[in-house]
């Protein structure tokens, strides 16, 4: 008997990531160089390895607790304290994820249901809008693009008004896929807003390690405390993608609900993962420093190549991401635009519309790659805009 008809109708809704899509398509060009994903290309630090080695030599290959191990939330806790000046408490305000994709797959699906509606600044990742769908809401996009992909507190508050069903507010800062982030002054007129309404924040602050200004990150938790669901983890700072370690941080009256989502999904975290994670936090919390100087040298390089061909970039202030509008005398189509580029130089970025509807024109660039492959994926950029120019 055929029961494929039978699954929740909501999948209709969702489709496999479109970044995936287009990144298993021009892989299977020969010798394409890739610029897609946003996997860091350093390895994990040695010695988080090593902490990881002696976990499984210990034998510690039990379950932990659905939270995740004390001294992992511990590490976590004073790593945001110590960094980024807020404070949760280990024992009730932490919780240890399978990435910070299950911590907003926990996070959403803890609290909406069908009816509800999600404010986003746009372009934004895509991995939120399905999620959102799963649960029967609906996600509303406020568009950024001419305002260099800030979201302001005027934008913030109209839309509020404009749809009073919105129960929860994404912010993710700095920006996947613009680079973009928030000064201290920016954090605090939006919290300003967001205070006013019944609202939950879920601030997915993955790259918050990843800044290139002179001000370090800031946590809108610091200023909205009791409506915020901070997402962070170790892919991205630590170069731990394969790890799967993730954090939520907020305050226990919400994250005493937000566990039954999560251990519902999966339990708990890797406990090997997480020993690996405590030695990230503690020993290593400075690790990111490395492969920030080297992702500011990449960024740029890409941004004097690409500014004199016509692209045009709002400066990244954090993450490894360019997000770059097509020349207006060159195929607006980012997609086939960058099939076309694909075919004929060997070379893959990823088509802005990916990134919902206010990404189309724009193409996505990832520079956690090497600068061997950038330079060279510059130079065959180059020859593909001169040529079309011909």
């Amino acid at each position: 008997m055929d029961v494929s008809h039978l699954f929740n109708p909501n999948l209709d809704k969702i489709q496999i990531s479109a970044i995936r899509r287009f990144d298993q398509e021009v892989s299977k060009i020969p010798g394409i160089l890739k610029l897609t994903l946003g996997e860091p290309d350093f390895s994990t630090p040695q010695h988080v390895e090593d902490a990881a080695v002696a976990a499984v030599r210990a034998h510690e290959s039990h379950y932990t607790g659905m939270s995740g191990l004390l001294a992992l939330r511990q590490a976590a806790s004073q790593f945001v304290s110590g960094k980024y000046g807020v404070t949760f408490d280990p024992e009730s305000e932490v919780l240890v994820t399978v990435g910070a994709t299950e911590a907003i797959s926990a996070s959403l699906m803890s609290i909406l249901v069908a009816g509800d509606k999600v404010l986003t600044p746009a372009p934004l990742y895509p991995g939120y809008e399905p999620l959102i769908q799963l649960a029967g809401a609906e996600m509303v996009e406020i568009d950024t693009t001419e305002n260099g992909f800030v979201l302001t507190p005027e934008m913030l508050e109209a839309a509020l008004i404009a749809h009073p069903e919105t129960k929860v507010v994404i912010l993710n800062y700095p920006s996947n896929p613009t680079g973009v982030t928030y000064n201290r002054a920016e954090i605090k007129a939006l919290s300003d807003v967001i205070k006013k309404y019944p609202v939950f924040v879920i601030s997915d602050e993955i790259y918050s390690e990843l800044t290139y200004t002179d001000e370090k990150h800031v946590s809108i938790a610091e200023f909205a405390r009791e409506q915020t669901i901070v997402l962070n983890g170790l892919s991205k700072s630590h170069a731990m993608t394969g790890y799967r370690i993730g954090f939520i941080f907020a305050d226990a009256s919400l994250t005493s609900q937000i566990i039954k989502t999560h251990q519902y999904f999966v339990t708990a975290a890797t406990t090997v993962s997480q020993f690996a994670a405590i030695e990230a936090l503690t020993n290593g919390k400075d690790d990111a420093a490395i492969m920030t100087k080297e992702y500011i040298i990449r960024r740029d390089y890409i941004m004097s190549q690409m500014i004199p061909l016509g692209f045009d970039i709002a400066k990244p202030d954090g993450a490894f991401y360019i997000f770059a509008k097509i020349p207006a005398d060159l195929n607006q189509d980012d997609f086939a635009f960058l099939i076309d580029f694909a075919n004929q130089k060997q070379v893959a970025f990823i088509p802005g519309s990916s990134f919902g509807q206010y990404g189309k024109g724009y193409i996505r660039l990832s520079y956690a790659a090497s600068m061997p492959v950038i330079t060279e994926a510059m130079i065959r950029l180059t020859a593909f805009v001169n040529e079309k120019r011909a």
